[in-house]
């Protein structure tokens, strides 16, 4: 199966932002809800089982200047295989924000179901005055099996300059993924990219007792910069798992990346705004 979607965001003069372009094939189904602090918001529905071997998938979102576009999705998605010989299914996304755009993309899980071959494939262009949100989970298998193959792969480039080149593969074509060098036999995996003029270079600190929290968020999650939310840090908790954070060289950005024991511990340890 064979799908195209597209949707652009545009500054509507006063403060808010509207959709110019909403347009999709099943399985990629836009579907816009009520915009919120001026942010558009876009939920991609699934309008079939999949992606499946041999699926080809583009979605393009372009936010405009002066404009904010959340993206989410209603579900996760689950690579599952295709017929015996099948290529391997494809998800692209392909994302560009111009100066003083905002973008958060902050859809649900990728879960590589067993038996599958799938490549999920972003390429993200910012100017120079764009911020970003970018947040990327992969769950390797369902409840109980192992996972099929699967590869992500995400490239951003920030004022015409490369960014961020990442890459993550699992299964049986990518030996020693659950090792100590990949995974550390954690099944759930993921990261946050934030970019931003005010992205700060490390994580808020923990505050100490009796202190608040960032503006609107529970204790222990984290303090808003820019529109952002910068997460906190936390310790690996003995489930298996870890949380490393990193300051980009070449642009003002951060990316968190971290794994876990499930997709609701990661998601902890991935929350935005």
């Amino acid at each position: 199966m064979r799908a195209r979607a597209r949707v652009v965001a545009r500054a509507d003069g006063r403060g808010g932002t509207r959709l110019t372009e909403l347009r999709g094939e099943s399985p990629l189904l836009l579907r816009s809800t009520a915009a919120e602090g001026g942010v558009a918001t876009v939920y991609v529905v699934g309008g079939a089982a999949g992606p499946l071997g041999g699926d080809d998938l583009l979605l393009e979102v372009e936010v405009g200047p002066g404009a904010a576009l959340r993206v989410g999705s209603v579900a996760a998605s689950v690579a599952l295989p295709g017929r015996p010989g099948a290529a391997a299914s494809r998800m692209r996304v392909h994302a560009v924000v111009h100066d003083g755009g905002t973008l958060h993309w902050v859809p649900e899980q990728l879960v590589a179901a067993a038996g599958c071959d799938h490549v999920a494939e972003s390429r993200v262009e910012l100017a120079a005055g764009a911020r970003l949100a970018w947040r990327d989970e992969l769950i390797c298998g369902r409840y109980g099996e192992s996972p099929g193959d699967a590869v992500v792969r995400t490239s951003v480039d920030h004022g015409g300059r490369p960014l961020l080149r990442q890459s993550t593969a699992v299964g049986p074509s990518a030996p020693g993924w659950a090792g100590p060098a990949v995974l550390g036999g954690a099944p759930a995996t993921g990261s946050l990219l934030l970019v931003g003029p005010d992205v700060p270079p490390g994580p808020a600190a923990q505050p100490g007792p009796g202190a608040a929290p960032g503006v609107g968020m529970p204790p222990g999650v984290g303090v808003r910069s820019g529109g952002l939310l910068v997460p906190r840090a936390r310790p690996a908790t003995g489930d298996g798992g870890a949380v490393a954070w990193l300051a980009l060289a070449g642009g003002p950005a951060a990316l968190l990346t971290a794994t876990a024991a499930d997709a609701h511990t990661l998601r902890e340890r991935l929350t935005l705004a």
